[in-house]
């Protein structure tokens, strides 16, 4: 697979991110979206309930990913994506085009545990 090439970031601008764990406590289709996607809501412990539209739907079906963690920008505007408020961004690896492998701990942690 090519590689984009990247410029560089300062520490103080990774340190703007607000990254987190959380749990999904839902999911479902989101046939309304452009691109094939799953609303997620996921737990972030002491920040609350937070929602997302992920397009994440080639490797994943919305009842495999309820009560798995996931890491996720919390800090970004939220973003209206075909009539839903997506809130926070999920992280994941992109091995290919349309393809993303979701970001997890190697452990359950707690709800709203900060990455760094």
């Amino acid at each position: 697979m090519e590689t984009k090439s990247t410029t560089s970031a300062n520490y103080e601008q990774f340190a703007q991110l607000d990254i987190r764990v959380g749990t999904v406590v839902s999911a479902e289709p989101f046939p309304e979206a452009r691109k094939p996607a799953i609303k997620l809501t996921i737990d972030f412990g002491p920040l609350g309930i937070k929602r997302t539209s992920a397009q994440i739907t080639t490797r994943y079906e919305p009842q495999t990913l309820v009560g798995r963690q996931v890491t996720a920008i919390v800090n970004f505007p939220p973003k209206r994506i075909a009539g839903f408020i997506s809130e926070v961004l999920v992280l994941g690896g992109v091995p290919g085009e349309g393809d993303v492998v979701l970001l997890r701990p190697d452990e359950p942690i707690a709800n709203g545990t900060p990455v760094a």
